[in-house]
């Protein structure tokens, strides 16, 4: 299985995987290098989701916007 790089991940796949590196980290025996690799992986997922969640609000708030302005019309 290839590693899909979190740029191309969608906001659920992101989280899918994130929900999953927490599991493994909790569940824990993990070498102290495997613990890290996990936690720099589920940072990098969690930015992922942080930036689909940024782009949905924007989006959001432009059609707010656009409805406030066309109301006003």
């Amino acid at each position: 299985m290839s590693e899909t790089t979190g740029e191309e991940l969608g906001y659920e796949q992101a989280r899918d995987r994130l929900v999953e590196v927490v599991r493994e980290l909790e569940a824990g025996g993990l070498s102290l290098e495997q613990s890290l690799a996990l936690w720099e992986k589920g940072e990098k997922l969690a930015k992922v989701c942080e930036r689909h969640l940024e782009g949905a609000r924007e989006r959001i708030e432009a059609a707010l916007a656009s409805v406030e302005d066309d109301s006003e019309q």
